[in-house]
């Protein structure tokens, strides 16, 4: 049980009997099976799982982009389930952030500019986004990289300032999936610290679908899913170490 259950205080996410499906030709496809789900403020964990498992439709689920066939989802004790499109676009915006594997930055815009565009689009102040994208870039390494355009950086960079896009709204909830597929291994290495450092800085939950065994390992949490279910959640390696410290 984490420091946040013990002390009483509702999870930030909570997932109950959640299912999704699709119809396809006349056939009805289950992704996911009757998923139940908590996760804690400031908690950091993997979902894992064969291709086709379900992790990428529930990763959408918790955040919104997609709606659940039945079953009840909360976050930050909101009931999702029961609000309107308009409202969800509420909560997805002052909640959550996402980091996917394309890193679907605008080419026309700079690194500044491409932090800065949540909170444009959320009708912020321009000097307060730009001071707080300034100080995001900062974080990620890119400070030297401000005026720059993406095809003008790494795809290391790319990935970074899409993480510090992300962050720009300072979610509570960062969503990741396959984040670093795209990426050779020193650098998705630099991309999974990462996130470590924005837990620990910010308090942010962090949740990624990866197919890298060994990143998933180095979670303190590893939820296993197969054909639309869990069938596993156990702490990471990383959680097995600061134990026997």
């Amino acid at each position: 049980m984490t420091e946040t259950a013990q002390a009483g205080k509702e999870p930030l996410v909570v997932v109950e009997d959640l299912k999704k499906s699709f119809v396809h030709m006349g056939n009805t496809l289950e992704v996911l099976k009757g998923i139940d789900l908590t996760i804690d403020q400031g908690e950091v964990l993997s979902i894992v799982g064969a291709s086709g498992a379900g992790k990428s439709t529930l990763l959408h689920c918790i955040g919104t982009l997609d709606l659940p066939t039945s079953g009840r989802l909360r976050l930050a004790g909101e009931e999702l389930t029961r609000l309107s499109g308009a409202k969800l676009a509420v909560v997805r915006n002052k909640f959550v952030g996402f980091v996917f594997q394309f890193h679907h930055l605008l080419p026309e815009f700079t690194a500044l500019e491409n932090v800065m565009m949540p909170g444009m689009i959320g009708n912020r102040s321009k000097a307060e986004m730009r001071e707080r994208a300034s100080e995001l870039l900062k974080i990620v390494g890119l400070s030297h990289r401000e005026t720059h355009r993406p095809g003008e950086l790494s795809g290391g960079e790319q990935q970074r300032v899409a993480v510090a896009r992300a962050l720009a709204l300072s979610p509570r909830l960062l969503l990741a999936d396959e984040p670093t597929g795209n990426l050779d291994s020193a650098t998705g290495d630099a991309v999974h610290d990462l996130f470590f450092r924005i837990n620990r800085e910010y308090d942010t939950t962090i949740v990624v679908v990866t197919h890298n065994p060994d990143f998933a390992q180095r979670m303190p949490r590893v939820v296993e899913m197969s054909d639309g279910r869990i069938i596993g959640d156990r702490p990471g390696e990383l959680a097995h170490r600061a134990s026997a410290e």
